[in-house]
């Protein structure tokens, strides 16, 4: 007999949501047989079994958060009565914490049993849903999942039929951490009852670790150039009139991550990461793209984007977006970057700073594209101009690292045909 354990599906992970189980008690099954689904911070992944056995006990009821890497969450009796490998997560960079036989492992906690509708059929949420649900009182029978697989998310609870009613106010039942947020709010002049608390879900404390972490131990500085895109414009309509039959569309970003890749390839001291046993020189431009989620932002990679066309970024990105958005992306898609690039022109935004996503070296925030006036040879003219910053780790970019790379981006988003050279 053997307990199966909560694998660690990313270097960093600690905890995750059991969100769905695929077997039952008695069920036998062989290796490559998916188990279950874990929620982490970051994406849902399938958990595969990689031995035969039975299942005798099942320990973690779907829906539980918060189950600990390591924490028994089943028990498998392989065939020949002996000890079974702990399942790993499909396609997971790291190797799956191995099992460990215990005399007599203590049940882990079960979270109580997931809504019913009156047909019998479960009734599937995210884990933010139904916190936001029990806060406000929304039944989760009668709410239309509009999620991957019908699964209820945030803004369907939200948007739930005859309102959402406000939330009781914190009280000695509310947990331990709630409670303290409110007493902190409450300390800064905040009066209880004047707000609605959102507890933080995995993906929100991880944000917001990280993002404190390496704002407060990074030496970071910006810098901002502004580059003239009305030949990008230009050499995007024709490439797009190009791709039209394959029904591939190049956008501004897919132009701004191939420039990104050609500068960091043609300035190699701005593709570098900063460890204490020394400084990484990468070989390939990895860069991580910033995508806004339901509850937070994920950051898929384009691996080795100075080898790839415009046509193969753009085709790249569009998947690497909806699958980060559906929460189906593999921990390698998100995680090992060399270089981050965050762009808010889509919303109107004119400039802005990003902090930099540890280990990397550099994030590029790039704003809208907008007309304004400027000088040319003594003369006033119009242009399509767009601002970018460069947020440097000093230890690794110094600023005129940081500057040499500006300008080949600016050389490069400016005239396109010289990322071709």
């Amino acid at each position: 007999m053997t307990d199966i354990l909560m694998p660690a599906l990313s270097p960093t992970m600690e905890e995750g949501v059991l969100a769905k189980w695929h077997v039952k008690v008695g069920d036998t099954v062989k290796a490559g047989d998916v188990i279950a689904e874990i929620e982490t911070d970051k994406a849902t992944m399938e958990v595969e079994a990689v031995d035969e056995g039975e299942i005798t006990d099942i320990l973690v009821a779907e829906g539980t958060e918060g189950v600990k890497v390591n924490t028994p969450i089943a028990r498998l009796k392989d065939e020949g009565g002996g000890a079974a490998p702990v399942p790993k997560a499909a396609a997971a960079p790291a190797e799956a914490p191995k099992a460990a036989t215990a005399s007599a492992p203590a049940a882990a906690p079960k979270a109580a049993p997931a809504p019913v509708k009156a047909d019998g059929e479960r009734v599937f949420a995210s884990p933010l849903a139904r916190r936001i649900a029990v806060q406000n009182g929304v039944d989760l029978k009668s709410v239309k999942g509009t999620g991957p697989h019908g699964r209820i998310v945030k803004r369907d609870v939200e948007g739930a039929k005859g309102g959402v009613a406000a939330p009781a106010a914190a009280s000695a039942s509310a947990p331990a951490g709630e409670v303290r947020k409110v007493q902190s709010l409450a300390q800064m002049g905040i009066p209880d009852g004047s707000y609605d608390l959102i507890p933080l879900d995995g993906m929100r404390k991880a944000i917001a670790r990280r993002l404190t972490d390496s704002f407060r131990d990074v030496p970071h500085f910006p810098l901002t150039i502004d580059c003239e895109i009305d030949g990008l414009l230009a050499s995007r309509a024709r490439v797009n009139a190009m791709l039209e039959k394959s029904g591939v569309k190049v956008s501004v970003n897919d132009f701004v991550i191939k420039a990104s890749a050609m500068a960091l390839k043609a300035v190699p001291e701005a593709n570098a990461s900063y460890s204490p046993e020394g400084i990484a020189m990468h070989h390939h431009a990895d860069v991580a793209m910033a995508v806004a989620i339901d509850g937070g932002l994920i950051t898929p990679i384009i691996r080795a984007a100075e080898t790839k066309s415009l046509s193969q970024i753009a085709t790249e990105s569009k998947d690497l977006a909806k699958r980060a958005r559906d929460r189906k992306l593999k921990p390698e898609e998100f995680q090992g970057g060399t270089f981050s690039v965050s762009n808010l022109g889509m919303f109107g935004i004119k400039s802005f700073a990003s902090i930099i996503n540890e280990p990397q070296g550099a994030i590029m925030s790039v704003g809208a594209g907008e007309q304004r006036p400027v000088v040319k040879n003594g003369q006033l003219a119009v242009a399509t101009v767009m601002t970018v910053t460069l947020t440097c780790d000093h230890r690794v970019v110094d600023g005129a690292v940081g500057a040499k790379f500006l300008q080949a981006f600016k050389a490069m988003i400016e005239d396109p045909v010289t990322m071709l050279a």
